[in-house]
């Protein structure tokens, strides 16, 4: 059974950084293009950033320059490193396929961004 298991997430101030990763199993993980995915309080899911099996990354244009989605094939996990972080940035964050399963989601990481 697919499982993601996402860790990381806190409390962080305007201009903080956190490091998020995923755990993913059961699957073969490294030849899957993953993403992560937030959603913050009466707000759709939406796609932050991905990364390809050849670690071709994209990312939504409000995180540019700030985020970066990086992954560990050995590993099976994820990566998602949050710098100059924005009270914007709250929400509830999740790694999922690059085109999500919804029978996959797991519990995500809360990011709260606040003084």
């Amino acid at each position: 059974q697919v499982q993601f298991v996402e860790s990381g997430g806190g409390l962080a101030q305007p201009g903080g950084s956190l490091r998020l990763s995923c755990v993913v199993s059961g699957d073969i993980f490294s030849i899957r293009s993953m993403g992560w995915f937030r959603q913050a309080p009466g707000k759709q899911r939406e796609l932050v950033a991905g990364i390809s099996s050849g670690r071709i990354t994209n990312y939504v244009d409000s995180v540019k320059g700030r985020f970066t989605i990086s992954r560990d094939n050995a590993k099976n996990t994820v990566y998602l490193q949050m710098n100059s972080l924005k009270p914007g940035d709250t929400a509830i964050y999740y790694c999922n396929y690059l085109i999500p399963r919804t029978s996959y989601w797991g519990q995500g990481t809360q990011v709260t961004v606040s003084s």
